[in-house]
């Protein structure tokens, strides 16, 4: 098939790939224009236009599509048979979502309609969902809101953190989305199936505040939260009135009555609103690398009785 691929952080870079191993003429890939990244904030492509620009594919990176119409009538042009986007982060316009012959794809990493929205795979840890996957679903002009094609579900277990499911939905978006396209081929009148209107909920953008510790939270809340937020935005406390950020950690083995917040072992388990623990596995003080906790407190000296928050 005739495909523009529209994509732009690491997440769809599987599907991007996959596409192209299958043997898809992809004419063009739309992406979010360089912006500065790191420490040095230096201009830097982003992960889809890297991969792109390795595939000898043209790249296209308009700074917004919506009342652009140099930017419709270039797309017009492609002559596509569809278009697959995967965490583009710019709103298609209508006439555009009508242009290829059979329409555009969306991967959504979410069981549709359960987490429509701009965080799917974090909000369905952070909530305690048991299942996440992959949809795909013909896009319309709502948020999230077009008929399914196929979805695809994979376990949510008590290890599974936001860049483990990341990963594992970015490779099964890649797999599902070709299966799509090859049924497509065969049947461009595949039935797809409206979203229910029940189990709606949305997934907002995050913030870094979300990432602050409440250690009046379960120790299962807070084990959930720092699991769906790391890497990004990230879970901290404060240490010193420094902010200690929490890479990594796990429900401990103590309980306590002591206040939330409290250290109570030598080893970094720290107190809960339920009288559990969350025992702190990697850490990271400002300015800093991230290490294991052994690590960490052989610079540091933190005494039971210390209090985070």
């Amino acid at each position: 098939m005739r495909i523009a691929f529209m994509g732009t952080p690491d997440f769809a870079v599987p599907a991007l790939r996959a596409l192209h191993q299958a043997g898809h003429e992809i004419v063009a890939v739309y992406c979010q224009p360089a912006r500065p990244a790191g420490r040095g904030r230096k201009i830097r492509p982003c992960a889809v236009q890297q991969a792109a620009e390795s595939l000898n594919i043209p790249v296209y990176a308009p700074v917004k599509l919506k009342y652009q119409p140099q930017e419709f009538e270039q797309f017009s042009s492609l002559n596509l048979d569809v278009a697959v986007v995967a965490a583009y982060g710019l709103i298609l316009p209508s006439e555009m979502l009508n242009t290829p012959r059979l329409g555009c794809l969306n991967i959504h990493a979410s069981l549709l309609p359960r987490w429509r929205g701009a965080s799917p795979i974090q909000s369905a840890i952070w909530a305690g969902d048991r299942q996440s996957g992959i949809s795909i679903m013909r896009m319309d002009v709502g948020l999230d809101t077009g008929p399914v094609y196929f979805t695809q579900s994979l376990p949510i277990t008590t290890t599974t953190t936001a860049q483990s499911l990341h990963d594992d939905l970015a490779e099964l978006g890649g797999k599902l989305i070709v299966q799509t396209l090859d049924y497509l081929h065969s049947n461009p009148n595949l039935p797809y199936t409206p979203q229910s209107s029940e189990g709606v909920c949305y997934a907002r953008q995050l913030v870094k505040e979300d990432g602050k510790i409440d250690w009046s939270l379960t120790a299962q809340e807070i084990d959930r939260q720092i699991r769906a937020l790391t890497p990004w935005p990230g879970t901290y406390s404060f240490l010193w009135d420094q902010p200690l950020k929490i890479t990594k950690a796990t429900i401990g083995s103590s309980t306590s009555q002591s206040e939330p917040g409290t250290v109570i072992t030598a080893d970094l388990q720290i107190i809960c609103g339920d009288g559990q623990t969350i025992q702190l596995l990697e850490v990271q003080l400002a300015g800093k690398k991230a290490m294991p906790v052994a690590d960490f407190l052989r610079g540091n000296v933190i005494n039971p009785g210390t209090i985070l928050g």
